[in-house]
C-alpha cells in the first residue's frame, strides 16, 4: 500500500525506482484465476448437459446426498465427473439474482455426474471453480465409498475423505511414468508347502478370481509368497492391491516385491509419506502407470485400475481398524472390493481370526494350509508353566520366574539371541473362576463380569447384577481377579544375565532387525523384531494378562499374539523353543502347543454362534453421556429382531490420557448401549441408525452420541 507522499511501506519503503517498477508490473502480468470462485452472475451456462450434480465435503449425515449446480460455460470442459470442485454451500432461496442462487460459503466437494437438467425445480447455485481438470473419483471407487458408509451407518464425504487424499498441485503436474508390460509368470517358491498353493498361484496367473483364508507357516517366507501371488496376478494383465498392518511389514514385502520383479513395479501407500510423495503415488495408480499397490489400511481404497487380486496380512491387528470416522475394518473393505470387482481374495496370517474361520464354514473362501507334518517342521518347541508349577517351584517363588524357562533362557543364548514378549501395560482385571481360571460371563447376555465391591459383581454389558455365580467349567464358586501385566519379570531377567546385552522393543521405539549374536530382545506385543536367522528361544510371560482382558476376542487375541512372537523363533528340528507362561489346559495354550490357531478360530466360531455373538451376529455400539445415548435409544427404529444390552457406564478416561476408541473423553462420564441383530438384518440396523443420527444432526443436537459398527472391542 502506498502513502500519500508516495513512499511505500513494510519492506518496500526506501526502495530504487526500478525495483518498485519491477513489483508493480509483476502484479500486472499475474495470471488471472481461470476459474475465480464467485457467483457468476449473468454468465451463459454449458450449451450441453449444464447440471452438475456434486457430493459436497460436509461430512454430516442428514447431508449425505447430493445436490445440483449449474455449470458456467467457460467451465465446461474442466467440469468433468470425478474431478475436484468447490461450490458455495447454504444459499437461501430467497437470495436469487439473475437466475442464480448466491451467497453461501465456499465448500470443497466433488462432481459426481453432469446431467440435462435436475430434479430441482428452483434456480441453482452455479460452481465457483474447478480446483482441478484432473478427474479423483472414478464410477468404481464411488461405487465402494458408497457400499461402506452404507456398512458402516456414516457419510459418502467421510469416507471420500479417507479414499482420496489430499491435493498436491506440484505432484499433479508431474506425469506419471508409462506403464510397464506384464510380468513373466512366476515359480511357485514356496507356496509349494501348500496343500492348494500352486492351484492358487496358477488361478490367479490365467485370470481367475480364487478366494482363500491362508494359514502361513512359521517363519520369514510369507512376505516372498505374498509378492508372488502380486506378481502371479500381474502376469495376467490385472492389477493386486496388498494391504499390511504397519510400516516394518510394509518394508518387508517391498523388498520382496523389488527382489522379485524389480524397481517400479509397484506403489507403496502409507500415511508415513509425506503429501507430495503419497499423492504421486497415488495419480501413478489412479492413471493405471502402476498396478499394484502395497501399503498400510491407508492403502485400502486405492484405485488399482483392473483389480485381480486384493490381499490382506494379519486381519486381527487392531490397526487395521481405521480410528476416523465411520472406522471401516480393512478386512471388510477388501471383501466389499472383491464382491464389486469379482477379483481374487486372500487373508492370510500365522493366526486365524473368527472372521477368517466363518469365511471358510460358509464356502466364501477356501482354506489355503499345509499338511501337518510340515507344521510340525516348521514349528519351535512349545511348553507350558502353569499356575501348579509356579507353585512348586523354588525359583519361581523367588524370582516370579520358573525353572523351565531360566533353563531355556540360558539354553538360548548359547546359539542365538532370545525374544521375551512381556503384556502391554493398562489391561483391566476381570473376574474368573479360582479353580479353572475361567473369565466369569454373565447368564443373560455372557458379558464379562465385574466386582463393584464386596460380593457386589455386575455385568460389563447389560449391568445387570448376578446372584449366585458358579463356574460352567468346574462348577466352583469362588472367584479371583485376573493377573496384571509385569514388567518387572524382563529387569529380572537382565539381572540375571549381566553379560548379556538387552534390547527393548515397543511403544516410541520400535526394533525392526536385531542381530544373530546373543542378547534378550524384552518386547511388547506386535513389537517384535525379526531376528537373523531366527531367535533361538522365546519366553511368553504372564499369559494371564491377555487371556484376562475384558474383551469378546481375549482368547483370539492372546492366541494371535503368542503365534506372532513364536512364529520369529527357529524351528524345533533346529533347537528353537518356546516357553509360554499359562494355564496348560487353557484352549489357547493348548491350540499354540499344537500350533493349531484354525482349530481354535473353528471352535470359538461355534460358541459365537451359539451366544449370538459377532461374526455371527451384527452388533452396534451407542456411546455417549447417559441421558443423550437414553434419547437416542427412544428415537431408533430399531429392526423387531434388535436386542439392547445396556446402557452400562464406560470405564472414565484419567485427565492427560489420549482417548481410546469408542472411549469417553478424558473426565467426561458416559455410558454405552450395545445392539445385536441375528443373521441378515445388519443392513436393517445400521439404516436404522444412521437414519436416527441424521434427524438428531438435523435438529441440531449439541450433545455427541457415537454410533460404531461392528466394534472390534466390546468388552
Amino acid at each position: 500500500m502506498s502513502s500519500e507522499n508516495g513512499q511505500v511501506d513494510g519492506g518496500a519503503r526506501g526502495a530504487p525506482p526500478e525495483q518498485l517498477a519491477l513489483i508493480r508490473e509483476t502484479v500486472r502480468k499475474a495470471d488471472t484465476p481461470r476459474a475465480k470462485p464467485r457467483t457468476w452472475r449473468g454468465a451463459a451456462l454449458a450449451g450441453e448437459l449444464p447440471v452438475a450434480r456434486v457430493l459436497v465435503d460436509k461430512g454430516v449425515l442428514h447431508l449425505d446426498r447430493y445436490f445440483d449446480y449449474a455449470v458456467p460455460e467457460e467451465l465446461d470442459a474442466d467440469a468433468q465427473p470425478g474431478v475436484r470442485v468447490r461450490v458455495r454451500f447454504g444459499a437461501g432461496r430467497h437470495r436469487v439474482r439473475e437466475g442464480r442462487r448466491e451467497g453461501g460459503g465456499l465448500i470443497d466437494g466433488f462432481l459426481v455426474e453432469r446431467l440435462a437438467e435436475s430434479d430441482y425445480s428452483g434456480p441453482l447455485a452455479a460452481l465457483a471453480q474447478v480446483v482441478s481438470p484432473e478427474p479423483v473419483l472414478s464410477e468404481e471407487l464411488l461405487g465402494l465409498a458408497r457400499a461402506v458408509a452404507d456398512r458402516y451407518a456414516g457419510s459418502l464425504a467421510d469416507v471420500l475423505q479417507l479414499a482420496v487424499p489430499p491435493r498436491n498441485a506440484r505432484a499433479e503436474r508431474r506425469p506419471s511414468p508409462d506403464p510397464a508390460p506384464p510380468p513373466p509368470i512366476p515359480e511357485p517358491g514356496s507356496w509349494a508347502r501348500y496343500e492348494q498353493g500352486e492351484t492358487f498361484l496358477r488361478s490367479l496367473t490365467s485370470g481367475g478370481a480364487p478366494r482363500a483364508v491362508w494359514n502361513a507357516l512359521p517363519g520369514p517366507l510369507w512376505s516372498e509368497e505374498l509378492a508372488r501371488a502380486v506378481a502371479a496376478t500381474l502376469a495376467s494383465g490385472r492389477g493386486a492391491l496388498v494391504v499390511l498392518p504397519d510400516g516394518r511389514s510394509v518394508a518387508r514385502v517391498d523388498a520382496a516385491l523389488t527382489e522379485l520383479l524389480g524397481k517400479g513395479r509397484h506403489a507403496v501407500l502409507t500415511a508415513d509419506a509425506g503429501p507430495e510423495k503419497r499423492y504421486a503415488q497415488w495419480l501413478a495408480v489412479r492413471r493405471g502407470s502402476v498396478r499394484a499397490v502395497i501399503g498400510t489400511r491407508a492403502a485400502m481404497f486405492a484405485p488399482v485400475q483392473d483389480l485381480g487380486l486384493v490381499a490382506l496380512w494379519d486381519d486381527g491387528d487392531a490397526s487395521h481398524s481405521e480410528q476416523h470416522a465411520p472406522q471401516p475394518h480393512a478386512r471388510e473393505v477388501l471383501l466389499l472390493r472383491a464382491a464389486q470387482d469379482k477379483c481374487g481374495f486372500l487373508l492370510g496370517s500365522w493366526s486365524c481370526t473368527v472372521e477368517a474361520a466363518q469365511l471358510v464354514e460358509t464356502g466364501w473362501a477356501g482354506p489355503l494350509v499345509s499338511g501337518r507334518d510340515r507344521v510340525r517342521a516348521a514349528a519351535p518347541l512349545v511348553r507350558t508353566v502353569g499356575d501348579g508349577d509356579l507353585a512348586r517351584d523354588e525359583a519361581a517363588r523367588a524370582a516370579r520366574l520358573p525353572t523351565l524357562a531360566w533353563q531355556a533362557v540360558r539354553e538360548g543364548l548359547r546359539h542365538g539371541p532370545v525374544l521375551v514378549q512381556v503384556p502391554r501395560r493398562g489391561y483391566v482385571p476381570r473376574m474368573a473362576c479360582a479353580g479353572c481360571r475361567t473369565p466369569a460371563r454373565c447368564r443373560h447376555c455372557s458379558g464379562p463380569l465385574e466386582a463393584h465391591g464386596a460380593g457386589d459383581l455386575r455385568c460389563g454389558w447389560c449391568g445387570r447384577e448376578e446372584v449366585g455365580w458358579h463356574c460352567p467349567e468346574c462348577g466352583g464358586f469362588r472367584l479371583r481377579a485376573q493377573v496384571v501385566g509385569a514388567r518387572r519379570t524382563a529387569e529380572e531377567l537382565g539381572r540375571a544375565f549381566p553379560a548379556v546385552p538387552v534390547r527393548t522393543s515397543g511403544r516410541e521405539h520400535v526394533l525392526d532387525t536385531v542381530p544373530s549374536t546373543p542378547a534378550l530382545v524384552v518386547s511388547t506385543p506386535g513389537a517384535e523384531p525379526v531376528a537373523e536367522g531366527g531367535y533361538a528361544a522365546a519366553l511368553l510371560l504372564d499369559g494371564w494378562a491377555m487371556l484376562g482382558r475384558p474383551d469378546l476376542r481375549a482368547a483370539e487375541d492372546a492366541l494371535r499374539r503368542w503365534i506372532g512372537a513364536a512364529a520369529l523363533v527357529r524351528p524345533q528340528a533346529a533347537g528353537g523353543t518356546v516357553v509360554v507362561i499359562a494355564e496348560p489346559t487353557l484352549r489357547p495354550v493348548q491350540a499354540l502347543v499344537r500350533w493349531d490357531p484354525v482349530g481354535h478360530a473353528v471352535r470359538e466360531l461355534s460358541e459365537r454362534t451359539e451366544l449370538g455373538f459377532p461374526p455371527v451376529s451384527r452388533m452396534a455400539a451407542v456411546s455417549g453421556p447417559g441421558e443423550a445415548v437414553a434419547e437416542f435409544l427412544r428415537a431408533v427404529e430399531l429392526p423387531a429382531e434388535a436386542e439392547v444390552l445396556g446402557p452400562v457406564p464406560l470405564s472414565l478416561t484419567p485427565a492427560g490420557r489420549p482417548r481410546r476408541p469408542g472411549g469417553s473423553p478424558p473426565g467426561e462420564h458416559w455410558e454405552r448401549a450395545l445392539i445385536r441383530v441375528p443373521p441378515g438384518r445388519g443392513a436393517a440396523l445400521t439404516g436404522a441408525l444412521k437414519s436416527a443420527q441424521a434427524a438428531r444432526m438435523a435438529r441440531g443436537g449439541d450433545t455427541p452420541v457415537w454410533v460404531r459398527i461392528d466394534p472390534p472391542d466390546i468388552g
